[in-house]
């Protein structure tokens, strides 16, 4: 994990990208893949128009929703309710590559926030 900018956010991200179990492509299995994102400052910061990309494009924006001081929200790959703490992408495939892919989070006025990187892409 590498913070890349942003002097006045800090944000961490952390990846699950595969999830336990066979990916049978279920709800639940679509559900144990996920990204947290932390808010590492003393200070709320609301995720409006923020953004979540894998390498190959797949994007999540972040509606209104509001990041507590030292709070963190998972957001999942698939269908779920929206909660403070647990976010859901809807998607009907897995988005984080199993074997290498990288999470970008991007902010409102798409500066680069944090990265997380794994394997090596071929």
């Amino acid at each position: 994990m590498s913070s890349v900018s942003s002097s006045v956010r800090r944000i961490a991200a952390t990846v699950q990208a595969d999830s336990p179990g066979r990916d049978d492509h279920s709800n639940r299995s679509l559900n144990a893949e996920w990204v947290e994102v932390t808010n590492t400052t003393r200070d709320g910061i609301n995720l409006r128009g923020w953004t979540l990309k894998d390498a190959d494009g797949n994007r999540y924006r972040f509606g209104n929703i509001r990041i507590h001081s030292h709070a963190t929200i998972r957001i999942h790959t698939g269908a779920g309710r929206d909660t403070r703490t647990d976010l859901y992408q809807g998607s009907r495939e897995y988005i984080w590559g199993n074997r290498a892919d990288t999470a970008t989070l991007r902010d409102d006025r798409n500066r680069v926030v944090d990265t997380e990187t794994w394997g090596r892409r071929r």
